[in-house]
């Protein structure tokens, strides 16, 4: 029997990493998260818990790379392919273990068919697998460096090329890319760290009721899995359609000429390098504004997603503190903050934009049971059955201070 998965809705705080996790559940294009944190804080289990509320997907039947009945790639290995119906299935979340070869991500010669038909075939990796999906990386910085090239190249180009054994191959491999990793046993390269739209940082509460809620839940999952989820599947079925709700405004959302000068303001306030950091702050703070309910990006949306989309990516001394500098931040949200958003840029300065008001950056609904009150912390969970569970579409609460900030 398949295990069950703890449900992502009974996790007790961890607000900046479940928002994270969940805009990129309403906009892939984000480019993923890194979440950075101590031993024993649920990392993986919070990430293993959002592949339940991802809507399925339609795949052109008996293609081993996923290709989408719409669209499919011209170049699948499997094609061509002829128009018709999809088959609709879960979406894929796909592991790759750190101590993975390279034929095992990328793909390699199918040696049973070479030797029981005598032909060359290609047999599919972890990149096609991912592709459409979620690829998850647990302890990230511990990866090979020729993994990581590989990594690189398919998350640069959106494909990964296998040239081996006589087999010449070209497959889509557009994945959503989540990462968790201890600080304490090494830092990421560079330019892997790059390829994460976003990063938060993650430590179990100091609030000893916290604690207790969170041992509370866990004890009850281990000693019934499918009792426990259960008490959670009503909240489990509202975020689900508060995310589908969401990826459908997303289209409708419009990022007007003052948010774009705010993002690009703040950007050049923390010298990021290259202009990746301005777009991944536009979409996210578009993801936002979308799960949120609204139609229009606000300040608050453009300063939620400095703090999840900025702190890798500045430029800091070795011995700085990870994030940001929330005084600048705002100063300079500030100065670059006044006037109305119109379809006309002012070509005298950077001043206009919507104005502000309204947070977009709010944190993912955090059901409440009978003990409820928790805030922020890890995810080695127990559990009581929610009281409440915030409306698909409502705009969600400001977060408050606590573990989990990717501040």
């Amino acid at each position: 029997m398949a295990s069950v998965p703890y449900p992502f809705t009974a996790v007790v705080g961890m607000d900046d990493m479940r928002l994270s996790l969940l805009l990129n559940a309403v906009s892939p294009s984000i480019g993923g998260v890194l979440v950075r944190g101590e031993k024993g804080t649920a990392k993986s289990t919070v990430v293993r818990g959002l592949t339940a509320l991802l809507p399925a997907m339609d795949t052109v039947p008996g293609c081993r790379f996923s290709c989408a009945p719409g669209g499919p790639d011209p170049e699948c290995p499997d094609g061509p392919h002829e128009p018709g119906a999809g088959v609709a299935r879960p979406t894929r979340l796909v592991e790759l273990p750190v101590g993975a070869s390279e034929d095992r991500l990328v793909g390699a010669l199918d040696i049973e068919r070479a030797l029981a038909e005598g032909v060359k075939a290609f047999e599919p990796g972890l990149l096609a697998q991912a592709h459409r999906g979620i690829l998850y990386v647990d302890e990230v910085n511990l990866l090979h460096d020729h993994l990581v090239d590989l990594l690189l190249d398919a998350a640069a180009m959106g494909a990964s090329h296998v040239e081996r054994e006589g087999v010449s191959v070209r497959h889509a491999a557009r994945f959503l890319l989540v990462g968790t990793m201890n600080p304490e046993e090494g830092e990421l390269r560079p330019q892997l760290l790059d390829r994460f739209g976003l990063t938060v940082e993650v430590a179990a509460s100091r609030d000893p009721e916290q604690r207790v809620e969170v041992v509370r839940r866990r004890l009850a999952y281990d000693d019934d899995p499918a009792a426990f989820a259960a008490r959670w599947a009503g909240e489990e079925a509202a975020l689900r359609e508060r995310i589908a709700a969401a990826r459908a405004l997303l289209p409708q959302v419009v990022l007007g000429d003052g948010a774009l000068r705010r993002i690009a303001a703040t950007c050049a306030a923390f010298e990021v390098d290259g202009m990746r950091a301005d777009i991944v702050m536009a979409r996210t703070a578009t993801a936002l504004a979308a799960w949120a309910g609204r139609t229009d990006v606000t300040v608050e949306d453009v300063r939620q997603a400095a703090l999840l989309a900025l702190p890798h990516r500045r430029r800091r001394n070795p011995f700085d503190a990870p994030g940001l500098d929330e005084t600048k931040l705002d100063e300079t949200l500030e100065e670059f903050g006044g006037g109305d958003d119109g379809p006309e840029p002012d070509p005298e300065g950077p001043e206009g934009g919507p104005d502000g008001g309204g947070g977009g950056g709010g944190v993912p609904p955090q059901p409440q049971g009978p003990d409820a009150g928790q805030d922020g912390q890890q995810q080695e969970q127990s559990g009581e059955r929610p009281e409440d569970s915030p409306a698909p579409g409502a705009a969600p609460p400001r977060p408050g201070p606590g573990s989990g900030s990717g501040s």
